[in-house]
C-alpha cells in the first residue's frame, strides 16, 4: 500500500553544479517560488512524487561552496542545516556535485556528511566528465565517501529515476566522520554539546565557529557560547583554516584514488579554446553585442504572429460577446474593463516567452558567465564590484530578483551602488510599453537587408538603459568617494548543450509568473480605472447628454452622437479629471490627460500602461469596434492640431520616459528592504523621475 506520508529533501550544491537542472527534472512543472521564512531570499520549492508513493518537497537551496557563508544567499544554507527546528529542515539532503571537479565540489558535502543529515551524493554533469576522459569507480568512490552515489546527466535525464528509488530507501548515517574535528578543540566541543543537548561533534564544533551568524540562537546563547570559547581557549579563523586544509587532504587522496585522467594533459579542452575567442577584448564585445542583437530581433520578427492572433481573437471575442449581452454596467465591465485587461496581458506572451527563451539558453550552455566575466572590466572603470554585472544583466527580466542578487556583494558601498542604478536596466515589464509604441510608429522594415528596424530601436532602448545606469554608477561613485578598486572572480563553467526541457519549463514558469502576477494588478486596475472612467460627480459629467447634443449640434447622426458622448464622458468622468490636474505638468513631453492617468496607474506595475490605454480607449470607443489596442492608438487625434496623437515626437517621449522611470512600486519596496530605511529609495525615485522628465523632454523638442 502506497504511503501518503510527505517528507522534505533539500537540494545542495555548488553553483554551477546543474543543481537547478536537476530540480527541474525532479520535479516538472510541480513548482512555486516565495521566500524563505524570515527573510527576502528567493525560494524554490517543489514537489516529487516517489517510486513507494511518498510526496517529496523537494527545496532548492542557494548554491554554495562550503557551510561557512560569505553571502547572505549562502547564510541560508547555514541556518537551516544548522537548526533541527527551522521549518525547512530536511529529512533527507541530495548533494549536487559536477562530476567533472570533484574535488572543489566534495568539501560542501564532507561537511554536511559530518552534521549526521541523512544524504545522498549525486555525481551530475557525467556527460561531461566522459568528455574530458575522465574514469569514475564509482563504488570506490562510494566506500571511501562513505555515502551512496547516484550518476546522473540532467541534459538527457538519465539517473533521475535511480536518484528517486534512492530516496525511497533509509539513507544510514555513517558513524565515523569523514574528517574528526574533535581533536582540534575537544573541550569546547563537549561543552556546548552539553550546553545545547548536541549528539554531532561536527554540529557542536559549528556553533562555536559560527554563533555571531546563527540566527536561530538568542542573544544569551551566543553569550554562553563565546564564554565557553573564550574558558578554552578557541580560536575561529586558525581552526577553520586547519579543518578546510585537512578536508581538501583527505579529498584529493580520495579523489587521486577513484578518479583517473586518460587525456593528454598538453592538450587543451573545447571549452578554453571556446574562450579564447568569446572572452577575448574584442571580439568578445562583438560576439556579446551581437547576441544582443539576435534577442532583439527575435523578440519583434518571431513574436509578431501570435500576437496579431491573439489580439485579433479577443478583439473577435469581445465584439461577440457585446453582442450577445444586453447593452448596460454588465456588458461594458466585462468588454472595456475586463477583456481590455485581458488583452493588454496575454498579448505579450510571446514576446515574454521568447525574451526568457534567451535568457535560459545563455544561462544553460555556459555562454552567461562569459558575459559577466567580459562585461566586469568596464564595470570596473565605473566604481561597480565586478559582481554588479549580475544583478544588471539579471535586471533585464525583472528589477525585484536583481536586486535581491546583489546580497553577493560584499562591500556595502558596491552593493548600494549597484542598487540605486539597477531599475535603469529596462526589465521585461517595460517590453510591451516599447513593443506598443515601436509598433506606432516605427516602420517594420529591413536595414542592410537583414536588421529589422523595429529590433533595432528596441535595443537603442536597452543600450539607452545600461549607459545610463553606468553613468549613474559613476556619479555616485564621486559621491560615494569609493575609491578602492573591485575584484571579482568567479568561476567558468564548461560549455554544455542546454536542456530543452529546461528551458521549457523556465518559459513556462516566467510567463506563468507575468500572467498571474502582474495580470491580476493590470486586470484589477482595470476594473477600478472603467468605473472611475465612466462615472462622474460634476455638472459636466450629469449633464453630458444635454450639453453634447450643443456641441454636435442637430444634424449629427445617432453614432456620431453616441461616439461623442462617449468621449465627453470619459474626459469628464473622476479618471479624466484626475488626468486634467496633472495634464499642466506632463504637457511640455507632448502627453495629454489620457496618457498621465496611464502613467499613474502604471507604477503599480509597467505592463499596466497598455491595459489602461486599453481601458480608456475602449471607453471612448463605439459599441461595435472591434479594432485592437494598437489601431485606437494609431487612430487617435490631438484635438489642438488634428492630427495623430501619437507622433514619433509623443511615442519616442514616451519611451524615454520609461526607460528612465522608476519601474514599480514593487521595485520601490525592495529597495527599502534591501536598505533598510526609505532615505535610498526615495533619492532613487527622484533622481530617476527627474532624469525621465528632462530626457523625456529634450526628446520630444528633438523630434518635434
Amino acid at each position: 500500500m502506497a504511503s501518503t506520508d510527505r517528507i522534505k529533501i533539500a537540494l545542495v550544491g555548488n553553483p554551477n553544479s546543474g543543481k537547478t537542472t536537476l530540480f527541474n527534472l525532479l520535479t516538472g512543472l510541480n513548482q512555486k517560488t516565495g521566500n524563505f521564512p524570515g527573510v527576502t531570499v528567493d525560494k524554490k520549492s517543489g514537489f516529487s512524487k516517489l517510486p513507494d508513493g511518498t510526496t517529496a518537497e523537494i527545496i532548492d537551496l542557494p548554491g554554495t561552496y562550503s557551510i561557512y557563508p560569505k553571502t547572505l544567499d549562502e547564510q541560508i544554507v547555514q541556518d537551516i542545516l544548522l537548526d533541527p527546528e527551522h521549518s525547512q529542515y530536511p529529512d533527507k539532503v541530495i548533494v549536487v556535485t559536477d562530476a567533472s571537479n570533484l574535488k572543489r565540489n566534495l568539501l560542501l558535502f564532507t561537511q554536511i556528511r559530518d552534521l549526521g543529515i541523512p544524504l545522498v551524493l549525486v555525481l551530475n554533469m557525467m556527460d561531461v566528465a566522459q568528455l574530458k576522459k575522465l574514469n569514475i569507480d564509482l563504488r570506490g568512490l562510494s566506500i571511501d565517501l562513505g555515502v551512496k552515489i547516484i550518476p546522473t546527466n540532467s541534459h538527457s535525464g538519465d539517473g533521475i529515476a535511480a536518484l528517486k528509488e534512492a530516496l525511497t530507501q533509509p539513507l544510514v548515517k555513517s558513524k565515523r566522520p569523514f574528517y574528526d574535528i574533535y581533536d582540534l578543540a575537544p573541550k569546547t566541543i563537549d561543552a556546548i554539546k552539553t550546553e545545547f543537548d548536541l549528539t554531532e561533534n561536527y554540529r557542536a564544533y559549528q556553533y562555536a565557529q559560527q554563533s555571531v551568524r546563527l540566527n536561530f540562537l538568542n542573544d544569551k546563547e551566543k553569550e554562553r557560547i563565546a564564554k565557553i570559547k573564550d574558558e578554552n581557549g578557541f580560536y575561529d579563523v586558525p581552526t577553520q583554516s586547519q579543518e578546510t586544509l585537512g578536508r581538501y587532504q583527505f579529498i584529493s587522496d580520495i579523489v587521486d584514488r577513484n578518479v583517473k585522467n586518460s587525456r593528454d594533459p598538453l592538450k587543451k579542452s573545447v571549452s578554453q579554446k571556446i574562450d579564447r575567442v568569446v572572452t577575448h577584448p574584442v571580439f568578445g564585445y562583438l560576439i556579446f553585442f551581437t547576441v544582443l542583437m539576435l534577442i532583439f530581433q527575435a523578440i519583434f520578427a518571431w513574436a509578431e504572429g501570435p500576437m496579431n492572433l491573439i489580439e485579433g481573437s479577443i478583439a473577435e471575442f469581445s465584439g461577440w460577446v457585446k453582442g450577445i449581452l444586453p447593452e448596460g454596467i454588465l456588458s461594458d465591465l466585462l468588454t472595456d474593463g475586463v477583456l481590455a485587461g485581458l488583452a493588454g496581458v496575454l498579448v505579450f506572451i510571446p514576446q515574454i516567452a521568447i525574451l526568457f527563451a534567451f535568457i535560459a539558453l545563455l544561462e544553460e550552455s555556459g555562454y552567461m558567465s562569459r558575459a559577466v566575466f567580459l562585461m566586469d572590466k568596464l564595470m570596473r572603470k565605473v566604481g561597480l564590484n565586478g559582481k554588479s554585472v549580475v544583478p544588471l544583466i539579471s535586471g533585464m527580466a525583472c528589477a525585484i530578483p536583481a536586486i535581491m542578487a546583489t546580497r553577493n556583494i560584499e562591500s556595502w558601498k558596491d552593493r548600494l551602488i549597484t542598487i540605486f542604478v539597477t531599475p535603469f536596466m529596462s526589465c521585461s515589464a517595460r517590453l510591451p510599453v516599447y513593443a506598443i509604441l515601436i509598433g506606432l510608429v516605427v516602420p517594420e522594415q529591413q536595414v542592410l537587408g537583414i536588421f529589422n528596424l523595429q529590433g533595432l530601436v528596441l535595443q537603442a532602448l536597452y543600450l539607452l538603459g545600461f549607459l545610463a545606469a553606468i553613468g549613474s554608477a559613476y556619479v555616485m561613485k564621486l559621491i560615494l568617494k569609493t575609491g578602492q578598486k573591485s575584484y571579482f572572480i568567479m568561476e567558468l563553467p564548461g560549455y554544455k548543450i542546454p536542456s530543452w526541457k529546461n528551458i521549457g519549463l523556465t518559459i513556462y514558469d516566467k510567463s506563468k509568473t507575468f500572467v498571474l502576477e502582474a495580470g491580476k494588478i493590470i486586470i484589477a486596475i482595470s476594473i477600478v480605472l472603467w468605473v472611475l472612467a465612466s462615472y462622474g460627480f460634476n455638472d459636466n459629467f450629469r449633464n453630458a447628454e444635454e450639453n453634447v447634443r450643443q456641441q454636435v449640434g442637430e444634424n449629427a447622426s445617432q453614432e456620431e452622437y453616441e461616439v461623442a458622448l462617449s468621449s465627453y464622458k470619459l474626459e469628464h468622468s473622476v479618471a479624466g479629471s484626475f488626468g486634467k490636474i496633472i495634464e499642466p505638468a506632463i504637457r511640455p513631453l507632448g502627453y495629454d490627460w489620457k496618457i498621465g492617468i496611464a502613467l499613474i496607474t502604471s507604477f503599480a506595475a509597467r505592463e499596466v500602461f497598455v491595459g489602461t490605454m486599453s481601458t480608456i480607449y475602449s471607453i471612448g470607443a463605439s459599441d461595435d469596434d472591434e479594432v485592437t489596442i494598437r489601431e485606437r492608438l494609431r487612430e487617435e487625434k490631438n484635438p489642438e492640431t488634428g492630427g495623430p496623437m501619437y507622433t514619433p515626437a509623443v511615442a519616442f517621449s514616451l519611451m524615454v520616459f520609461y526607460a528612465f522611470a522608476m519601474q514599480c512600486m514593487s521595485t520601490l519596496a525592495i529597495v527599502y528592504r534591501e536598505t533598510k530605511g526609505w532615505k535610498w529609495p526615495i533619492i532613487q525615485t527622484v533622481y530617476m523621475t527627474a532624469v525621465a522628465y528632462i530626457s523625456a523632454f529634450i526628446t520630444y523638442n528633438i523630434f518635434s
